[in-house]
């Protein structure tokens, strides 16, 4: 049996969209919760860098990144479903989606949570242009899925974050688009607790605002 471990944290977007790829793909693997305020000396030395979670172990090599550690499980368990399309061409496509959500949409949404007013407004709308891009999902689910559904997939829509603009009423064609992914079992299984999470969530906004006001 294949020794895989998973060093994560339980709110991590990034640690469950590579749990979320471990669990479509059937791969056993051994969950390692971290507490990021004080980091196991494991976790530092597998990942010297960054000295950050997610963390993928397997057979002793760790590798780190999100994003990289969800190619590796499609190269390593190269079984289905597959991850990545088999045509290169539109491999190439859902990399740049995945990198547009990670560089572009996680930015902005930190953003949003930080201000409120006029320049939370300004914020929104740049997030709401973005919000209406046609990206390149496939006809069952993959990498793209994941990594949407890690982002967005765990936020309810019902105002719980303490953030008006990820309730559904107010990003309808950005919950759209959600449906289908976040109603896979898979999903459902490794969402966090939904109470916990929006604790979490509305803890996060009161320490961005106090923050902002700060600068």
């Amino acid at each position: 049996m294949e020794e895989v471990k998973l060093y994560g944290m339980w709110a991590s977007l990034y640690a469950k969209r590579v749990e979320m790829a471990l669990k479509m793909k059937g791969i056993p693997y051994e969950y390692i919760e971290e507490d990021l305020m004080n980091k196991s000396e494991k976790l530092l030395s597998c990942n010297p860098v960054y000295k950050k979670s997610p963390v993928l172990v397997h057979h002793e090599k760790p590798v780190s990144e999100s994003l990289i550690i969800l190619e590796y499980i499609d190269e390593t368990w190269n079984c289905p479903p597959l991850l990545l399309p088999k045509d290169p061409s539109q491999r190439a496509k859902v990399r740049f989606c995945t990198n547009f959500i990670d560089q572009q949409m996680i930015p902005l949404i930190r953003e949003i949570y930080k201000f409120e007013g006029e320049q939370q407004e300004k914020i929104v709308k740049e997030f709401s242009k973005i919000g209406t891009v046609d990206f390149c999902g496939g006809e069952t689910p993959g990498l793209l899925d994941i990594v949407f559904c890690s982002v967005f997939g765990i936020h309810k829509g019902d105002g719980s974050s303490g953030v008006r603009e990820f309730e559904m009423d107010a990003n309808p064609l950005l919950f759209k688009w959600l449906n289908s992914p976040r109603d896979l079992p898979v999903v459902k299984e490794i969402s966090p607790p939904h109470e916990a999470f929006s604790a979490l969530l509305k803890q996060f906004r009161a320490i961005s605002l106090q923050s902002s006001t700060k600068t």
